[in-house]
């Protein structure tokens, strides 16, 4: 009873908030009825109607005609005025870059397929249809909470988006003033996207949902297979909501970890070209409390504190996904450009080509040759994500050579901190997630603040000057990445663990052991993953000794 009132209550809440936030929406707001848009990068947005062209002008303020007689001449003559040809060139612009973000956020959805292959072939036969219902579903639970709250929280105050089109609309940063500065804390316009109504913002909004969804699948890779669906599912909403949209402003939406550089002259502040902190490191916190609180799978672990090792039922499955999040992340950092005509794209999507290839190299040898006698399959597809989750921070601002580096270190990362956090931690994470996206995402900020070369970045955080690193000369640059680290950490270990917390008591974070031993997919899903087929499930759980 006290879970259909708590359901009947979240749909009321979904379906009565947007009227609320109508009813108080000033009189300032964009008219419905319109999209605005842009000619130019360097001018304000124009609105028009939805059915009028892009490069429709602006009317005279004062009920003339615009342009110069010139113009109008030659405008009855059938040629191009001056003005309207300054119009399309700019129109054109926006055009090629709104194209190019759309298509980078196509690009990083596809890694939700990505990370359901990778996570249901690292794991169980008995749990694939729950592994994949997990992937399945937090996009929705996710892009919900995004649309409710999360993206106003994280980009309400954001600023004019200068290559989509100059549209200034998410102009309200909820802030305090402390020590003579302004601390941007989170935004304030744009819950329920209620009054914006123009093509910059929904398609930003698009690019910038599917980056929340990485952050919010990264924990159930390490919870699998123990982890009740209802409290997934929520958690997803939380995330998407509220958590990742917080720090995610203190970053990437004006607010006081960028302010660091303009405040305090550290650098340019924090800075995190495509989410190395925001997406991964903060993924990788949750994953590391959420596995913690839930504790390991039945099997895992013996008396003596020793590991049993539980292999995924299908490497191929595993590899497979690799490859599509190796394809998809293309997107993911070269899409942060924002901007198609920002050709600094190339040196992105090199450096992450070289830096997964780099991780994978350097965690196979390591596994093999150091830590091992194989070269591990699944410590290979690690080592190669592994790779791309460090430079995807630094992948705008550091040199090919830099970028190999990079990948390189984190390929031994990633194998030493999955054997330090199964053997000393007894922490039981099936798909080495925290090594992964929280100790690599860790590595790729503080990369940044060692390695950016100074040829990029200009004005970046309101900071005159390009980006430079520690080993470039700017010290202050990495103190700001730490600082931005050690937040994001703390940030995250406490929200993680209040909102498991929250979730044990009101529905449960851990199914019985009866259903984890016969296996997540019938007991929780209503219908096994693999149909058809006899599965010796009891052969699938190792015995402690």
């Amino acid at each position: 009873m006290i879970r259909k009132i708590i359901l009947l209550a979240f749909v009321f809440f979904i379906g009565i908030m947007p009227v609320i936030v109508n009813a108080q929406t000033d009189s300032t707001k964009a008219d419905s009825g319109k999209v605005t848009t842009a000619t130019d990068t360097s001018k304000t947005a124009v609105a028009v109607p939805l059915t009028a062209a892009a490069t429709t002008k602006a009317p005279d303020p004062n009920g003339g005609a615009t342009g110069t007689v010139a113009d109008v001449t030659a405008a009855k003559a059938g040629a191009p005025t001056a003005g309207e040809l300054a119009d399309q060139v700019g129109h054109n612009k926006v055009s090629i870059n709104l194209v190019w973000l759309l298509i980078g956020g196509f690009l990083v959805f596809f890694m939700q397929a990505g990370f359901a292959l990778v996570e249901t072939g690292l794991t169980r036969a008995k749990n694939v249809g729950h592994t994949m219902a997990m992937n399945l579903f937090v996009y929705p639970a996710g892009a919900l909470g995004f649309f409710v709250c999360g993206f106003a929280i994280m980009f309400g105050g954001v600023g004019a988006l200068g290559t989509l089109g100059g549209f200034d609309g998410l102009n309200h940063e909820i802030s305090v003033h402390l020590f003579g500065h302004d601390f941007g804390l989170f935004g304030g316009k744009g819950f329920f996207m209620n009054g914006i109504y123009d093509v910059s913002v929904l398609g930003f909004f698009v690019f910038q949902v599917v980056f929340m969804d990485a952050t919010a699948t990264i924990p159930t890779g390490a919870m699998a297979e123990r982890w009740k669906f209802a409290s997934f599912a929520i958690s997803g909403f939380l995330i998407g909501g509220i958590i990742y949209p917080i720090y995610g402003n203190w970053v990437w939406g004006g607010g006081w970890l960028a302010q660091l550089g303009s405040n305090f002259g550290l650098g340019h502040g924090h800075v995190d070209f495509a989410g190395s902190s925001v997406v991964h490191l903060s993924g990788g916190v949750l994953a590391f409390v959420g596995a913690k609180m839930l504790g390991p799978r039945l099997g895992k672990y013996n008396k003596d504190g020793t590991s049993n090792a539980i292999p995924g039922h299908n490497i191929p499955m595993a590899v497979l996904g690799t490859l599509v999040l190796a394809f998809g992340w293309f997107g993911f950092n070269a899409g942060s450009t924002f901007a198609g005509t920002d050709l600094r794209f190339a040196v992105v999507a090199f450096n992450t080509m070289i830096a997964s290839c780099g991780g994978a190299l350097a965690a196979t040898l390591w596994i093999w040759h150091v830590r091992g006698t194989k070269p591990d399959v699944s410590m290979m597809c690690n080592g190669l994500l592994a790779g791309l989750v460090a430079i995807t921070a630094p992948c705008a601002f550091v040199t090919p050579l830099g970028g190999l580096i990079i990948g390189l270190i984190s390929g031994v990362i990633v194998v030493e901190v999955t054997l330090f956090v199964e053997k000393k931690l007894k922490i039981d994470d099936p798909v080495g997630a925290i090594a992964v996206h929280g100790a690599n995402g860790l590595w790729g900020i503080l990369a940044l603040g060692l390695f950016a070369d100074g040829t990029y970045g200009d004005g970046l955080n309101g900071v005159k000057g390009t980006v430079k690193g520690l080993f470039y000369g700017d010290g202050g640059q990495f103190v700001a990445e730490v600082i931005g680290g050690t937040t994001n950490i703390i940030f995250f270990g406490a929200a993680g663990w209040l909102m498991f917390k929250l979730l044990d008591k009101l529905v449960g974070n851990r199914v019985k052991p009866e259903v984890e031993l016969y296996g997540l997919d019938l007991p929780e899903m209503g219908i096994d993953g693999y149909s058809g087929i006899r599965l010796d499930k009891n052969a699938e759980t190792p015995l402690s000794r």
